[in-house]
């Protein structure tokens, strides 16, 4: 996420201070004044990060046998094997880059590992790059070491930075090789496609990515060894200013230690989860017999996501089903969903997918599909000019008697099987038919030309979602100053959208009672006097993200609870398609109240916002064991 944060956020911060115009926001800073707060914060959070590394995870590995040696505290005989292993199997694909007035500057990937080697050429100083594999391992592993014979042998393991580096007198034979440090680039990968200019806007997004990975240079970070003149150096070359260059306290790279996660260490990983299928689906022959009796809502990853495949497939598969459209935004690799929509395309099956080209960092894999699609005969769109889609839907129509019935399936995630499992979501099936008529709807909106400002159940982005989630609040703000009970209780990833913390405001001021569990941004300070004692903002960061979208209004049995794919931010409530839907059913809403109330009690995985800003870990009570709403989940169930 920081290199992302990087890539996008930064990256248009230096363009506004490149173009020399006006850019205010609503605390006054500049761009090069947030530059500037940007690079303190990331600073300390550099620093926050050695100490965890160091303090924490490095000696916690260590008590379980697994270490990892600095080359040069290597023994002499297994230096020699790292030798062999480097000539071997590292050398060959290694191809160093002279920087001299015959070898100009390379250009650096983006977010590549790098080494800087210093060379000593007949009383010159002159440089070099060489680039890291990324087709081995970060982590390359040391015979086993001596152990007692009830003891596991200690796995031990070298970076290969620090193995190349020891060995550059391989690949620089002849020369003084005197020097070598570390660094990596980050580039700006945003782009903007005039989508009403655009005749292809498949290919338009195409040609735009084959330029993402050369954009300009944003960040250089380099190892706390490296002389500051290479420093000032490699800026000058990478036309970065000081504001730019971050010294790491640490390896860079530290997501690579996600290679240590698959050694054969079950003892050391979360138990294997076995998400359940709830019984009114495994009592059905098919999810929309299922769904005939009863709406369905399946919380993943504790309820299995293969309800939702199935769906997709079933339908694919079934001579009675005339249409399905579907919605995709992030699918993953080796789609089951795409899959069964390229093979449901017969003469009597019409297939409509709504493939967003948009969804940032996806767009390849997503014109992958898209194009995949289009070859099976599967009509594809890509929604509507200006606006991203960010809805989860996917629409069955089938042949029943002597009419037609529609099924829905509306989520708060992607159809993705992989986030499935460590994301939580929820799914709900419908046959609804008032909802399904909506959804035909929208549909026509995503497809053709078909607009629509009114939906009977659906709150849609961005035509009606922002004023129903508004008047919610709004409803409840005028029961309190009734002197009536009133409650808000939202979950969202992100809360930005002035509008909606202004009304926040005014409700916790009229004696609303809000409770929001928020797990990124919350631009709300919550405790404020006078203006939001009322309000309260938890975060939960657990073994899974917490990704679903709540948003509940009122109490008991009049609370009104909404599921949705919005987070409450203006990009999304007016610059984006989404959807939110009502739960009909009472039992749905008392699960759903069960779960958030379950969520702002946990004390394992709960921090709280305070009036300063900071969120501060919550504790259990004096004599109380640690509450984790989501062992608990895993345990009982949704």
């Amino acid at each position: 996420n920081l290199d992302e944060f990087f890539m996008i956020r930064v990256a248009g911060l230096q363009q506004q201070v490149a173009s020399e115009l006006p850019n205010p926001v609503p605390d006054g800073m500049t761009p090069e004044e947030q530059i500037s707060r940007i690079k303190e914060s990331t600073e300390e959070f550099f620093e926050e990060r050695r100490r965890i590394l160091n303090k924490d995870l490095i000696p916690a590995l260590e008590e379980e046998g697994i270490k990892i040696i600095p080359h040069k505290k290597v023994r002499a005989a297994e230096k020699r094997q790292l030798r062999e292993r480097f000539v071997r199997d590292i050398l060959p694909i290694l191809t160093p880059l002279a920087i001299d007035p015959a070898h100009p500057f390379p250009h650096i990937s983006n977010l590549s590992l790098n080494l800087l080697v210093v060379i000593e050429d007949e009383g010159r100083r002159v440089m070099a790059r060489v680039k890291m594999p990324t087709t081995i391992d970060r982590f390359v592993q040391l015979p086993d070491g001596e152990h007692a014979p009830d003891k596991r042998p200690e796995m031990r393991f070298v970076r290969v930075e620090e193995i190349i580096a020891a060995n550059l007198d391989e690949l620089f034979p002849g020369k003084e090789v005197t020097a070598s440090y570390v660094f990596q680039v980050t580039r700006n990968a945003d782009f903007v496609i005039e989508e009403d200019e655009a005749s292809d806007l498949l290919q338009a997004i195409e040609d735009e990515l084959e330029g993402r990975w050369f954009g300009q240079g944003v960040r250089l970070v380099v190892s706390t060894e490296m002389p500051d003149d290479l420093k000032e150096w490699l800026a000058y070359n990478l036309k970065l200013d000081e504001n730019s260059v971050f010294e790491a306290p640490h390896p860079i790279g530290l997501a690579d230690l996600d290679e240590l996660t698959h050694l054969d260490r079950p003892d050391l990983l979360y138990p294997p989860i076995s998400p359940r299928v709830p019984q009114e689906i495994r009592n059905s022959r098919s999810i929309t017999q299922a769904t005939r009796n009863g709406d369905i809502l399946l919380y993943h990853p504790y309820d299995s996501f293969s309800p939702v495949v199935d769906f997709v497939r079933a339908a694919a598969n079934d001579p009675e089903v005339l249409a399905i459209k579907q919605t995709l935004y992030r699918v993953g690799s080796n789609s089951p969903i795409v899959e069964a929509l390229s093979e449901a395309r017969d003469e009597q099956t019409q297939v409509a997918v709504l493939v967003e080209l948009k969804a940032r960092f996806d767009e390849e894999p997503n014109i992958t599909w898209a194009r995949q699609l289009e070859a099976r005969g599967v009509h594809v769109a890509y929604g509507i000019v200006g606006l991203k889609t960010h809805a989860k839907i996917c629409l069955v129509v089938r042949r029943e008697g002597h009419g037609l019935r529609r099924y829905l399936h509306l989520g708060t995630g992607n159809y993705n099987p992989g986030t499935a499992r460590v994301y939580t979501d929820f799914s709900y099936f419908t046959d609804d038919q008032k909802l399904a008529e909506d959804g035909s709807d929208l549909f026509n909106y995503l497809t053709g030309y078909s607009e629509h400002e009114e939906y009977q159940e659906l709150l849609v982005a961005p035509v009606t979602m922002r004023d129903r989630i508004m008047r919610g609040i709004e409803e409840q703000t005028e029961k309190a100053k009734n002197g009536a009970p009133a409650r808000i209780t939202c979950k969202t990833n992100s809360l930005t959208d002035p509008r909606i913390i202004e009304l926040l405001y005014e409700a916790s001021q009229a004696g609303v009672k809000i409770d929001l569990i928020v797990r990124s941004i919350c631009c709300l300070r919550p405790g404020v006097e006078g203006v939001s004692e009322n309000i309260r903002v938890v975060s939960l960061v657990g073994r899974f993200l917490e990704h679903a979208r709540i948003f509940a209004f009122g109490e008991g049995e009049d609370e009104r609870i909404y599921l949705g794919s919005a987070d409450l931010m203006q990009r999304n409530l007016d610059r984006r398609v989404e959807t939110a839907f009502p739960l009909r059913e009472r039992r749905h809403r008392e699960k759903v109240r069960r779960l958030l109330d379950l969520q702002l009690s946990d004390t394992a995985n709960g921090w709280e916002l305070k009036t300063d800003g900071k969120f501060e870990r919550r504790h259990p009570g004096e004599g109380e064991e640690p509450l984790d709403s989501q062992s608990i989940l895993l345990t009982e169930g949704f």
